[in-house]
């Protein structure tokens, strides 16, 4: 993408100049990059809406518990971004190469995503074979499954946690800093765009066709990131300090740990975000399953999700100028706090199909309108040297509550079951919409505290993320 970098001396007066970092646009320019990094989001995106309720419909096929599935498509993966997060961005910021800091990292786990991909694609297949090598007597078909599900789930996390890690942190490097809201927007909506796709058209075949969603999914991901590595060029960036280039891994940790925890402002903006995005991790993990429950078919429930994914992609632009205006912090306290209403109150008035599609709308319109209004809270509070860094401590932290929080969610659904409902299954799950509400109440409180910090280090006027 050298065709994307102006050099300023050659560049006519009249033409409008943008800058990130060493790096140098016209608008034309301007305009190539974000279709290349759109286009690499577009494949990125099509992953992460679709691979989380495939895997989550297959392996509740094989007939296991709800702690079970909870276990291994939600605590598992947030093992890994807890320990490997953290060491990636760390060293990413602190990498210098020909190719940049963020591409060759993400070149490098490319291949683990592609190869979870294919594995997952014929878990069945690989499960008969298990089965059949060691026999019907030695190990059962359910389990066969599980184990192949299981190395593949696992591989395709390891990529998974690498490339998340990074891949918003090359947008905020290469991207001009005075188009990083728009960009954030036009992100945002392409992601959305993904949902729209897989629950209007993919929905309703993800029980039926997981081989050909999974292999299409390993195709698109793999050509959408190698081609955007390519085409995109990074900057130079300021070198790292030799005493840094020094450090031992403990020395490392510390420093990290420090920068990023030390302040109580920072554990703050951190933790405000953690719990109200756990505000919307029971109806995620085990909404398909109240579905199921209430007879209402996986078609009507893509179209459910499908309205919600427009409605934010098609307000996620002029959402994202009423955050510039306000600040994600202040339109967030709003939509968190509509939300805690409605999955409070509606999770007790779900009495049928009908009930729980009006609560299941209503919530869906709050919290995308939160995600969209929220989306540059980090990029807003964090310091833009480290971002990649701060980002990770936030997912590490949301990570370490999805890891805990999920099961004792599954183990709380399986227990009220079998004490309270145990001939009428599924009654359990109005539980997830007020165990949610809960979650966005304190959220608020503590998106309080953060707007009371944010003040005192300048406010809107003249802000400056501390260190």
């Amino acid at each position: 993408m050298d065709q994307l970098q102006e050099n300023i001396p050659g560049t006519a007066p009249q033409k409008k100049i943008w800058h990130a970092g060493t790096l140098t646009y016209t608008t034309a320019g301007v305009v190539l990059l974000f279709f290349w990094l759109l286009w690499g989001d577009f494949a990125w995106s099509m992953k992460e809406r679709t691979v989380g309720q495939v895997a989550t419909l297959l392996v509740k096929s094989f007939q296991i518990p709800d702690l079970w599935v909870s276990i291994l498509i939600v605590s598992i993966p947030n093992f890994t971004n807890i320990f490997l997060m953290p060491i990636v961005s760390f060293r990413s910021d602190r990498h210098r190469g020909k190719y940049g800091r963020r591409i060759p990292y993400l070149l490098l786990y490319t291949p683990l995503v592609v190869g979870g991909l294919l594995g997952l694609s014929v878990t069945r297949q690989l499960g008969d074979w298990v089965q059949n090598t060691l026999g019907p007597e030695v190990i059962s078909a359910r389990t066969a499954d599980l184990i192949a599900f299981s190395v593949f789930w696992l591989l395709l996390d390891l990529g998974t946690t690498m490339t998340n890690a990074l891949f918003m942190a090359l947008s905020n490097d290469v991207v001009p800093p005075k188009l990083i809201g728009r960009f954030v927007a036009m992100f945002r909506a392409v992601s959305l765009g993904c949902a729209v796709l897989f629950n209007f058209f993919l929905m309703e075949h993800a029980e039926t066709h997981v081989t050909a969603i999974f292999a299409s999914l390993a195709v698109l991901y793999g050509f959408g990131l190698i081609l955007m590595c390519t085409m995109v060029k990074e900057g130079e960036y300021p070198p790292v300090a030799e005493g840094e280039k020094r450090k031992g891994t403990l020395e490392n940790m510390r420093t990290y740990f420090r920068e990023c925890f030390a302040l109580p402002y920072y554990r703050w903006v951190i933790g405000a975000y953690v719990v109200c995005v756990l505000s919307v991790l029971p109806i995620n993990t085990f909404g398909l399953f109240y579905v199921k429950s209430l007879n209402i078919s996986l078609e009507t429930y893509g179209y459910m999700q499908t309205a919600g994914f427009l409605f934010a992609m098609i307000t996620s632009y002029w959402l994202g100028a009423l955050a510039d205006r306000f600040h994600p912090i202040r339109v967030g306290m709003v939509t968190i706090g509509g939300l805690g209403l409605v999955l409070f109150i509606g999770g007790f008035l779900v009495n049928g199909p009908t009930s729980f599609c009006i609560v299941f709308v209503t919530h869906n319109l709050f919290i995308m309108s939160f995600n969209s209004l929220m989306a540059s809270y980090g990029q807003r509070l964090f310091p833009r040297s480290l971002y990649a860094q701060f980002n990770s401590a936030m997912t590490m932290s949301y990570s370490l509550c999805m890891m805990a929080m999920a099961p004792m969610v599954g183990y709380a659904l399986d227990t009220v079951e079998t004490y309270f409902y145990p001939d009428q299954p599924g009654k359990q799950y109005f539980l997830v919409f007020v165990v949610g509400g809960v979650f966005a109440f304190a959220g608020f409180f503590m998106l309080m505290m953060v707007l009371r910090y944010y003040k005192r280090y300048g406010g809107d006027q003249n802000y400056e993320a501390p260190l």
